[in-house]
């Protein structure tokens, strides 16, 4: 996994780089904005941990520009402050996550993994399809203005299937693309969790959005 580190605190950044680099993550680094933003850019990468109080510009203002250019890279915003506003502007401008210095770093590493996992499943931060609208920042899905009641694994499912809105997707698609590594047991398991999303989202909908192909798989319409 591929990082970037855009902080002005050169004794943080030395401590992330050596753990995350003896985690087996490939860590570059940038102590200013207007850097970090032209390194983003111009290289590639799994996902960008971000201060927002930086020389030159923001990390807000980085993380904004991005978004506008169209890059999805998941972004971690570390931060001294701490507060319910700062945290909202950071999510707004398009960082995926907020982490308020200091930090553990095992709970970096988690949420490293998180992120560069809910990026796999290959979704912008908000996506519509018809009246099913699921923001992936905030893990949580409505149909019309009502919520479904997800559970994280529910949620992955469902993100799975919106990236790939009118594909036949196999039983085995959906494992290998959700679960990955993390299940040796009866693949059956997805057959519960579609039926889990159906019912939910059948509560607050009349429309079935989970076709069943019989013999070959599932398809979201």
């Amino acid at each position: 996994m591929k990082v970037l580190v855009i902080d002005d605190d050169a004794a943080l950044v030395s401590t992330v780089e050596r753990g995350l680099m003896s985690e087996g993550f490939t860590v570059e680094s940038a102590d200013n904005g207007i850097d970090g933003l032209w390194r983003a850019r111009e290289g590639s990468y799994d996902v960008i941990v971000l201060d927002i109080m930086l020389p030159g510009i923001s990390g807000y203002r980085v993380c904004a520009d991005l978004r506008s250019d169209g890059d999805w890279t998941p972004v971690l915003m570390l931060t001294a402050k701490d507060g319910d506003l700062d945290e909202a502007e950071a999510l707004d401008t398009g960082a995926d996550d907020y982490l308020v210095k200091p930090f553990s770093f095992p709970v970096l590493v988690a949420r490293l993994h998180a992120l560069t996992r809910r990026a796999s499943l290959g979704v912008p931060p908000v996506t519509n399809v018809g009246a099913l609208r699921v923001d992936v920042r905030a893990q949580r899905a409505w149909i019309g203005e009502s919520q479904l009641p997800l559970t994280a694994r529910e949620f992955d499912v469902l993100v799975f299937f919106l990236h790939r809105t009118g594909r036949l997707l196999s039983k085995s698609d959906i494992l290998a693309g959700v679960w990955q590594d993390d299940f040796e047991g009866d693949p059956n398991i997805v057959e519960v969790y579609v039926a889990r999303l159906r019912r939910k989202i059948a509560a607050l909908t009349n429309t079935s959005v989970i076709e069943t192909v019989r013999g070959a798989g599932y398809r979201l319409s």
